[in-house]
């Protein structure tokens, strides 16, 4: 079977999935990518499809078929690396695929389980995706520092890499604000300064404090405190 053809029967099955009704929904969630690459496919019958798809002929075939067209095919695709138990592959697959990311939905899936086996090896690339000039893939970064690097192995140095990224991308600097606000609520100490010495740019910075203000892991007096450093607009 070659490529083309392991990708026109993946797709053949996606369109067997499709949600006409929760397409509309997904369009508008998902603002930034045309409505005719948009299937509507609802998370949980996407992730069983995936699951069962990652043992079948096609996969390795599909996976080497960037770039995709629909949105769906992109998560897949980020599903099916998401299986791999093997550091060193899965990595790989990331490096490989990164760049083709072009919606937060798709950035946003859950992080490959074998990346929390092996932070320290997963650290150097966390720092390069930092530093793309790719909106989605510095928001991948961000994201990988968020749900695995604010708990037990949380070092300082993490808030400092990502404070000084500076975009005009609407999609990095929301993440950018949600890391800080879920750092606040995780590191309230080691965080609290970049908000008090105006480190963030302003937007950030008050997107920031409205999103910690919506977290239930601050108290009241915390979300007092963050009151009273909103940037006021000139």
């Amino acid at each position: 079977m070659t490529q083309d053809q392991a990708v026109a029967q993946t797709q053949i099955q996606l369109f067997s999935l499709q949600d006409q009704g929760f397409r509309d929904f997904q369009c508008k969630l998902i603002p930034t990518l045309p409505r005719d690459l948009i299937i509507g496919i609802r998370a949980p019958v996407l992730r069983k499809f995936a699951k069962e798809f990652g043992s079948s002929d096609l996969a390795p075939l599909f996976l080497e078929a960037l770039p995709h067209r629909y949105f769906e095919e992109n998560c897949l695709h980020l599903l099916l690396i998401g299986q791999m138990k093997d550091f060193d592959s899965c990595i790989g697959a990331l490096e490989e695929f990164l760049p083709y990311i072009d919606n937060w939905a798709t950035c946003d899936l859950p992080c490959p389980g074998c990346l929390s086996k092996h932070k320290e090896e997963l650290l150097p690339h966390v720092y390069n995706w930092l530093l793309s000039e790719k909106p989605f893939v510095a928001r991948y970064g961000i994201g990988v520092l968020m749900r695995l690097f604010l708990d037990e192995d949380f070092a300082p140095q993490f808030l400092q890499r990502v404070s000084v990224i500076r975009s005009q991308e609407y999609y990095l600097n929301m993440m950018i604000a949600w890391y800080f606000a879920t750092a606040l609520a995780k590191q309230w100490e080691a965080t609290l300064p970049y908000l008090t010495s105006r480190t963030l740019d302003p937007w950030t910075h008050n997107k920031t404090i409205q999103k910690a203000l919506e977290s239930y892991r601050l108290d009241a007096q915390q979300k007092e405190l963050l009151r009273t450093l909103r940037i006021k607009s000139t």
